[in-house]
């Protein structure tokens, strides 16, 4: 075998050290960055979110059940009151859009994770039965880190034992994190790619098993991008009052079209694949 210089030997070993140093660096960089992160995110806030649950033009007939599952965001949290989260809003619009009362009931949790939504599921009354089901969650995933493929098997129970109760899904995909200010980057730019990453696997899960799916990051994300002061709350995480106006209004095409209220969507949302027989 030909030998190697010393020299050469040296200069190799040191370019795996320094590659070695940079790593182990990075890797302790993302770190504090997000713990400084997750010790102001969501503070201001505290941890639960306005209850808005009741009934939204309760004197128009033929009522439509609209369950609102996920974390923070599905939750309303960031809201001034209870007409501002997001389950008021989408509750309002779809009763003003199909002209029919609609009975709002939250289930959904601050801080869930996708294995939260199995739980949420079981914490709904015995018998109810609703009518449409609207589902965020992904962020809490993506910033603890939890593989695509177990968060994407727990929303695919999710929409399974939703759909076999005869509800109607919509599924707001993981919204893009890359909007976050208040992260630094890199930090911010590696939680834009995980949560496109996910937001793409709900997507088709989504779509393979009769549910609609709704990208948050195409069809609202570039208002929080340009807009951050107006569209996120005091603790430059989740939604302001605004945020959660303009998430309902971009979200109520899908919502009209699950009910059979309308027959095509607009960008950014993806009705779900015909079942062939």
């Amino acid at each position: 075998m030909p030998s190697v210089s010393r020299p050469v030997l040296v200069v190799s070993g040191t370019l795996v050290a320094s590659s070695v140093v940079a790593a182990v660096t990075a890797r302790t960089v993302l770190r504090r960055q997000a713990a400084r992160a997750r010790s102001v995110i969501g503070q201001p806030l505290g941890h639960r979110a306005p209850d808005a649950d009741r009934s939204y033009r309760s004197k128009r007939g033929d009522r439509i059940d609209l369950l609102v599952l996920g974390d923070s965001i599905a939750a309303g949290l960031g809201a001034d009151d209870a007409r501002g989260t997001l389950g008021a809003r989408l509750a309002r619009k779809l009763a003003k859009g199909t002209d029919r009362s609609v009975r709002l009931r939250t289930a959904a949790v601050v801080g869930s994770e996708s294995s939260a939504l199995a739980g949420q599921l079981d914490s709904l009354p015995e018998g109810y039965r609703p009518d449409l089901a609207v589902v965020i969650v992904g962020g809490n995933d993506v910033t603890h880190r939890v593989p695509v493929g177990d968060a994407v098997k727990r929303l695919e129970v999710c929409i399974d034992r939703l759909r076999a109760v005869g509800a109607e899904v919509v599924v707001g995909t993981c919204p893009d994190l890359g909007a976050l200010r208040a992260v630094p980057q890199p930090l911010r730019a590696l939680g834009s790619r995980a949560s496109r990453q996910l937001a793409q696997a709900q997507r088709l899960a989504a779509l393979e098993r009769g549910a609609y799916a709704v990208s948050l990051a195409d069809v609202v994300g570039p208002f929080f991008i340009t807009n951050p002061d107006e569209m996120f709350s005091l603790d430059r995480f989740h939604p302001s009052a605004l945020g959660y106006k303009r998430t309902a209004a971009a979200m109520l095409p899908s919502l009209l079209a699950a009910l059979g209220e309308r027959d095509d969507v607009p960008f950014g949302h993806h009705a779900p694949v015909p079942q062939i027989d």
